[in-house]
Parts: structure tokens; C-alpha cells; sequence
């Protein structure tokens, strides 16, 4: 495993050098902002993410690069994984390597490696659950039910979507079997296991109406027939369309040569008729190819041997084109060559600029009335950023009505003076609960993400108290 681990600590090196470059993703500042309000749930997400990105900060220091620590280890201990998974497979050292040398040149593995996200520790709590479960099929050993849940029961604290891959391998058990897994008390004891870790979050949205499920409905809504066009390209383009053959060759050894292993290749299909169903991101079913890549390595080396320099140019393309679209090696002001592709590298570009932006609008206010004056930001990524970047300018602590923001802080009803509205669009809807409203900004940024072109807008005050106000804009989307 020595290779394996070198390939992984490699990959580290790599997120560490580059992981201060741009800046903190709109979704980074969130999370910081939600590990102060540490709970056991969030609107739109279980704890473990913000809490996870407290510690690395507290222990690494409140940067960039100390918030992202975390974040790199957990793909260093992705790439081992799936190299073991291989392993599992049936291939010995050489497949192992070749394994983690495609996890270690995929777009999503290095994506998700690069910052914190849900995503990040989701990939690491799939392909741990992959292990286990191919673990069972292969000794038919009924314990591997309790570690599998148990890692189900972690990954439910982070994020909701480790019931799919789940639910899409029973499934798969019970089409093509071997059903006999199924019949056993280990799988009860594994499920009261993930249930009893998840409870406390469950508990949480119980209280709280079950707000994921209104964001669930909202991604639905707003982003599904996207989503739907785009899953298959976007399925090949953010693993590498240079792994392709490696994860076809995973699903057809599976198919034809590992027929106790049927139910883990069925269960990639399966998850992704799912996902299309419901209007998901493309990116819920892609760890599941991943699996299908471990597979496949060991008669992908076949064919290495006998294209020997066409593999190694083969990976070079796919790590260096991976890297390109996932990693900040770009200039910032070029990053709209891959933002098309990979629309979160804009996210991590300009929000010390946003800031003063919103700053320059500000100070339009009079000082005597800054006392009873507010500012109210449109989505969470805005809101973060001006907790972060704010106070340095000035700034008040802003308000936003997105997210968990909305549940955080609200203006108290004293706060009758201008109020400064940041605004992704100028909305008659938004506005209409606020006096005399005038755009005196507008946020231009040096690339084409969300935020460019946001308007600034300072109304005369609120046209009602805000405790009236609020449970109007509330925005789970």
C-alpha cells in the first residue's frame, strides 16, 4: 500500500499548495458563520459540515488554508479507500495503485478535495459504505452491516443523499441478489445503529417543520430540467471523460465475472434513474462510478500493457484537464474559461471586493441614522461574506432571510431607519415591504459568477416592523 499512499499523500500536497489561492467559497463562508451556531440541525443541512469546519479552523487557524485541512485529509483518505476497494475486487498491487492514480486524476475527487463542502465527507462516507457492502457480498459475513451502518449513521449527520446509494443497493439485492444478505439480524442491528446516530438531527427537523425537504423541493423546481439535460455530460466531464473506459470496464467485469458483486454495478444505474426522477444535481450518482473505477482497473492494466505510453498520456491529460477545470491554476481574472464548466470556481473570486462594495453603499447612509439602519443581503454566500469581511470596512452584521440566516438574527423592530438591500436582482416582491428604495450600487466583479452585477439597493426604511416583515422573505432556496 505504499504506493497507494504515496499517489493519496501526493494529491494532499497538491489541495494544500493551492488551497489559499482564490479565496473562500460562498458555501465556506456559510458554513463558518453556521459552526458559531452550532446545532443539531441546520434549514438545509444535518451539523457535521459546519462543525467540522470549526474544529479545522480553531486548529488550524482561521484562514483559507486552516479551514480547508480537513477538507484535504478527507480525499487523501478517499483515494486509500478506493484503492482498498479494488483490492476488494480482486486486484492486487499493481490494480490497487492504478486505482488511486484514477481517483487521484478525477475531477470530482479533486473538486471536492479542494474545499469544504457536504460533498467532501459525503464522497468519503460513500465509498466507505461501498467497501462495507462489498465487503458483505464477497464473505457474506452479516457484521459488516454494523459498520455499514454506522457509517451511514455518521453521513446522515452531513447530508441526507447517503440514503440513495443505499436504497438504490437494496434494491439491486433484491432484483439480483444474493438476497440471503438481506436475511439477517445484522442488517436490523446496522440500521438501529445509523438510526440511533441520526435521531438527534431527525429530531431536529421534526421540530422544525422539515425544512430540508422544502429546500429539496426548491432545487427540484428551480434547477430540474437542467439538471436532467445535463446529467449525462455532466456525469462523464466532472470524473474525466478519460476514466470512461476504466468504469465501463468496472461495470462489465462486475456483470460478467463477479456475479456475487451483481447488486453494486446494478446500483449505479438505478441511482441515476432516481436522481433524473427527482430533478437531482448530476453529481449525487457520481460515487458510485467511482466504485465502478475501482472494478475496472484490473483489466484496464491489461490493456496498459500493451499501450503503455498511450495510458500514461491518457492519465497525464485527464489529471492536468481535471485540475485545470477544478483547481484554482488559473489566474483569477482568467477563471472564466472554466467557471462554463465548473461554476464553483467563480464562487471563491471576489468577495473581499463584494465588501466593499456593499461598504461604499453604506457610508451613503447618514451617520446620524446608522444606529437604526440595516442590512439585508438576498442569499447565505452575501451574508457570510460580510460577517467575514465587514467588520474590517465597518460593516454592521448583516441579515439575510436565506438559509439558517433567516433563523439566526433579524432587525429588531427598533430598526426603522435605511435600509440597505443587496440584491442579486432589483424584485418588486422584495422590495415592496420597504420605503422609497433606489439602486446606489452595483457589484461588478472581475468574473462571471453569481454576484456579478448585484444591485445595491437603499430604501428609507421598513413599511412595517420587522418581526412582520420577516416571515414574509423567508427564502428556503
Amino acid at each position: 500500500m505504499r504506493p497507494v499512499a504515496a499517489v493519496a499523500v501526493l494529491v494532499g500536497v497538491v489541495l494544500t499548495a493551492l488551497s489559499g489561492r482564490y479565496g473562500y467559497h460562498r458555501d465556506e463562508l456559510y458554513f463558518m458563520v453556521a459552526g458559531r451556531h452550532l446545532n443539531w440541525g441546520y434549514v438545509d443541512q444535518p451539523p457535521l459540515t459546519p462543525f467540522v469546519a470549526r474544529v479545522s479552523t480553531a486548529v488550524f487557524g482561521d484562514t483559507v488554508m486552516g479551514l480547508r485541512v480537513l477538507s484535504t485529509l478527507s480525499s487523501v483518505a478517499t483515494i486509500i479507500v478506493i484503492a482498498l476497494l479494488a483490492r476488494e475486487f480482486g486486484s492486487a498491487r499493481r490494480g490497487q495503485l492504478l486505482a488511486a492514480v484514477c481517483a487521484a486524476v478525477s475531477g470530482f475527487v479533486l473538486g471536492v478535495g479542494h474545499m469544504v463542502s457536504t460533498a467532501t465527507y459525503d464522497l468519503l462516507a460513500w465509498m466507505l459504505i461501498a467497501l462495507f457492502a462489498v465487503k458483505l457480498l464477497r464473505t457474506r459475513d452479516g457484521r459488516w452491516w454494523l459498520a455499514l451502518g454506522l457509517t451511514a449513521g455518521i453521513a446522515l449527520e452531513n447530508k441526507y443523499l447517503v440514503v440513495l446509494p443505499i436504497g438504490a443497493l437494496l434494491a439491486s439485492l433484491l432484483i439480483v441478489g444474493p438476497r440471503s444478505v438481506l436475511r439477517s439480524w445484522w442488517l436490523l442491528a446496522g440500521v438501529a445503529v445509523a438510526g440511533l446516530i441520526a435521531l438527534p438531527n431527525v429530531v431536529w427537523q421534526f421540530q422544525h417543520d422539515w425544512p430540508q425537504l422544502k429546500v429539496a423541493g426548491g432545487i427540484s423546481s428551480d434547477d430540474g430540467t437542467e439538471n436532467r439535460i445535463m446529467f449525462v455530460p455532466l456525469q462523464i466531464l466532472q470524473l474525466s471523460p478519460f476514466l470512461v473506459p476504466v468504469w465501463v470496464a468496472g461495470f462489465r467485469r462486475i456483470w460478467r465475472s463477479l456475479p456475487w458483486a451483481r447488486a453494486v454495478a446494478l446500483a449505479y444505474p438505478v441511482l441515476c434513474v432516481v436522481v433524473l426522477t427527482v430533478g437531482g444535481k448530476s453529481y449525487y450518482a457520481l460515487p458510485l462510478l467511482l466504485v465502478l473505477v475501482a472494478a475496472g482497473c484490473e483489466p484496464t492494466l491489461r490493456w496498459v500493457e500493451r499501450h503503455r505510453q498511450g495510458a500514461v498520456v491518457a492519465l497525464v491529460l485527464a489529471g492536468l484537464s481535471s485540475a485545470l477545470f477544478t483547481l484554482p491554476l488559473l489566474p483569477a481574472s482568467a477563471a472564466d474559461f472554466v467557471i462554463p464548466v465548473n461554476k464553483e470556481q467563480g464562487e471563491q473570486i471576489g468577495w473581499p471586493a463584494f465588501t466593499d462594495a456593499v461598504a461604499a453603499a453604506w457610508n451613503q447612509v447618514p451617520a446620524e441614522q446608522r444606529s437604526t439602519a440595516a442590512i439585508v443581503t438576498g442569499n447565505y454566500g452575501e451574508a457570510g461574506a460580510l460577517v467575514r469581511y465587514g467588520p474590517a470596512r465597518g460593516l454592521p452584521t448583516p441579515y439575510s432571510p436565506h438559509m439558517s440566516f433567516w433563523e439566526w438574527a433579524r432587525p429588531p423592530d427598533t430598526s426603522t431607519g435605511p435600509v440597505l438591500l443587496v440584491e442579486l436582482e432589483r424584485t418588486p416582491i422584495f422590495e415592496k415591504y420597504f420605503h422609497d428604495c433606489n439602486q446606489v450600487g452595483t457589484v461588478h466583479s472581475i468574473v462571471s459568477n453569481d454576484e456579478d452585477g448585484t444591485a445595491l439597493v437603499l430604501c428609507a426604511g421598513p413599511s412595517s416592523p420587522w418581526s412582520s416583515i420577516w416571515p414574509k422573505i423567508r427564502q428556503f432556496y
